[in-house]
C-alpha cells in the first residue's frame, strides 16, 4: 500500500504558499484596477501593482526566488508594453521592445557583475579548501575555553566576509566545521553550548554584512541604486570607514549577549584543541592553489580598500579581473566546470530582476509618487536628518520581518528610500549618505530564522529552538537599535552622513 510522504509542515508550507500566491495576483489586480491617481502616470500605476505583488510573494515565499524573478520580469514586459513611457515625449505605447529593455536594465548594472563575480570566489574557496583551513586555523589559536572557541568562531566570520563575498557561503562552510567540532568534543547537539556556537556564528555573519561592502549581495543593490539614480560612487574604503566602527561594536555587544543569555553548560571542552588541531593537520600542507587564490584575494582586497586613493579602478572591474585569474588554465584555481558546482544562478538572477523593478519604479515615476505619500503622511517635509533617520530605520527593521531575503528587501525599498530622501526638503540632507545608513538597517535581520537564508541554514543544524533565536536576536536589535541612535548623534553626524559639510 502506498504511503504518503508528506508532512504536516510540508502540508503547512504548501498552504501558505497558495495562500501567497492568490494574495499576490489579487493584489496585483487590486492596484491595476484602482482609479487613476493625481500625478501618477499609468505606468507608474503598473509598477505599483508589480511591486505588490513582488512583495508579497518574497515575503510568502510562495514562489522560488529565482522563479519569481522571472514571473515579475514576465509582468514588467507584458503589462508595460500597452502604456507610454512617462520618461519620454512621445505618447506611444513602449510595446514589448521597450518594455523588455526596462525588464532587463538591471543586468547592465555593475553591481550585477560583482555579484556574479562574488559567486565565483566564494565557488573558489569551497573548491580549494582555503575557507576551512582559515576557519581551522584561526579556531585552533583560541584555546578551549568555550568562550574562547565563541571568540573564534566570530573571529572566523570577521575574517571570512572580507574574502568571501556571499553570506550565504560564509555560513555554508562554517557550520558543517561547527557541527564537526560539536560532535567532535562529545557535546550534546541540544546543549547550551552548541547553540550558542552556531547562533553566534550566524548572527557574526549578518552584522558584518553591514560593515563591509562586498559581504552581502543586499550592498550592491543599495550601491546599484545609488550609482544610477545619484549619480556617486561609494568605494570599499568609504563604506569600511563609515560602517566597520558600527559593525566592531555590535560584534562585542554579541559576545556578550550570546554569552549570558545562552550560557554554556561547560567552561572548557576536554580534548577540543587537540581535535581542532587533527582536523587542521588532515587537510595537510596548502597546495599550490590555495596559496595562488589566497595571493589573488590579498591582492583584490589591497584594490578593494584603495580604490579612489591609489587608483580609480572600481570594485567590480577588480573582481572580475580577479576571477579570470582564477579561471585561467595553468595559473587559476579551478576550471568553469568546477566553479558551476552549486553555483547560485538563482541569485544572480533575481538580484539583476529586483534591480530592474527598482529602476522601473524610478523610471515610470511610481516611486516619487510614493515617495510623496510617505513624506506628507509622516510629516517627514521639513523633519531634522535624525529624526528621518530613526523613522525610516524602524519601519525598515518592522517590514524585514516580513522577508526571507535582505536582497529582496533592498530591491523593493531602496529606490523608494531615495525617492523619500530626495523629496525631503530639510536643508543640507545627504541623501547618499542617508541611503548608505538605511541600508546598514536593511542587513538588520537578527530576530527570526525566517528572515536570512544565513539564519535559515544554522537553523538547519537543530542546535537550537527557534525561541532562542528570537529572544537573542531581539536583544540584538535593540542593541542595534541603540547604536544607531549613537552613532547618528556623533560620528556619522561629524563625518557629514546625516547633512552635509557646510
Amino acid at each position: 500500500m502506498a504511503t504518503s510522504t508528506s508532512t504536516p509542515s510540508s502540508s503547512a508550507t504548501d498552504v501558505l504558499k497558495t495562500v501567497g500566491i492568490v494574495a499576490a495576483v489579487a493584489a496585483l489586480v487590486s492596484v491595476l484596477l484602482l482609479p487613476p491617481a493625481t500625478g501618477l502616470p499609468p505606468a507608474g500605476q503598473i509598477m505599483l501593482a508589480i511591486l505588490a505583488f513582488a512583495v508579497i510573494v518574497w515575503m510568502t515565499e510562495a514562489l522560488d526566488y529565482s522563479v519569481s524573478a522571472v514571473v515579475i520580469a514576465s509582468l514588467v514586459i507584458f503589462l508595460l508594453a500597452g502604456v507610454p513611457d512617462p520618461a519620454k515625449t512621445a505618447g506611444t505605447a513602449m510595446g514589448t521592445g521597450g518594455a523588455l529593455a526596462i525588464a532587463l536594465s538591471g543586468f547592465a548594472n555593475s553591481a550585477v557583475a560583482l555579484v556574479a563575480a562574488a559567486c565565483f570566489i566564494a565557488s573558489a574557496m569551497t573548491a580549494t579548501g582555503l575557507d576551512r583551513r582559515i576557519a581551522l586555523t584561526v579556531l585552533s589559536k583560541v584555546g578551549a575555553k568555550t568562550h574562547h572557541i565563541v571568540i573564534g568562531a566570530m573571529l572566523v566570520g570577521f575574517l571570512l566576509a572580507f574574502v568571501v563575498p556571499s553570506t550565504t557561503a560564509r555560513v555554508a562552510c562554517l557550520m558543517p566545521i561547527m557541527m564537526g567540532f560539536i560532535l567532535a568534543f562529545n557535546v550534546d547537539k541540544q546543549s547550551r553550548f552548541a547553540g550558542l556556537l552556531v547562533i553566534t556564528t550566524s548572527q557574526t555573519a549578518s552584522i558584518w554584512n553591514v560593515g563591509i561592502k562586498t559581504a552581502a549581495a543586499q550592498n550592491m543593490v543599495a550601491i546599484g541604486f545609488i550609482e544610477k539614480q545619484l549619480k556617486v560612487q561609494i568605494t570599499w574604503g568609504e563604506w569600511f570607514v563609515a560602517a566597520a566602527p558600527f559593525a566592531a561594536l555590535l560584534t562585542v555587544a554579541l559576545y556578550f549577549i550570546m554569552t549570558r543569555m545562552m550560557k554554556p553548560e561547560m567552561e572548557e571542552i576536554a580534548g577540543g584543541q587537540e581535535t581542532i588541531r587533527r582536523q587542521l593537520a588532515e587537510l595537510g600542507p596548502m597546495t599550490a592553489k590555495e596559496w595562488r587564490l589566497l595571493v589573488v584575494m590579498l591582492v583584490l582586497l589591497g584594490f578593494w580598500a584603495t580604490e579612489k586613493v591609489l587608483h580609480n579602478i572600481d570594485t567590480s572591474s577588480t573582481t572580475i579581473a580577479a576571477i579570470g585569474l582564477m579561471l585561467l588554465p595553468g595559473i587559476g584555481v579551478m576550471d568553469w566546470k568546477t566553479s558551476q558546482k552549486g553555483f547560485p544562478w538563482g541569485t544572480v538572477l533575481l538580484f539583476a530582476v529586483g534591480i530592474s523593478v527598482g529602476t522601473a519604479l524610478l523610471q515610470t515615476k511610481a516611486a516619487a509618487w510614493l515617495a510623496n505619500l510617505i513624506v506628507l503622511n509622516l510629516g517627514l517635509e521639513n523633519a531634522t536628518a535624525f529624526v528621518i533617520l530613526m523613522l525610516l530605520s524602524l519601519f525598515l527593521v518592522v517590514i524585514h520581518l516580513g522577508f526571507a531575503s535582505a536582497t529582496a528587501l533592498a530591491s523593493a525599498i531602496i529606490p523608494i528610500v531615495i525617492s523619500v530622501l530626495t523629496a525631503i526638503k530639510t536643508p543640507g540632507l545627504n541623501v547618499v549618505g542617508m541611503t548608505m545608513l538605511l541600508q546598514f538597517v536593511v542587513s538588520f535581520g537578527f530576530i527570526l530564522p525566517v528572515n536570512a537564508p544565513q539564519n535559515m541554514i544554522a537553523y538547519g543544524t537543530g542546535t537550537f529552538a527557534a525561541r532562542d533565536f528570537v529572544r537573542t536576536g531581539l536583544v540584538i536589535t535593540l542593541v542595534a537599535m541603540v547604536l544607531l541612535v549613537v552613532f547618528a548623534l556623533t560620528y556619522w553626524s561629524w563625518m557629514g552622513y546625516l547633512i552635509k559639510p557646510a
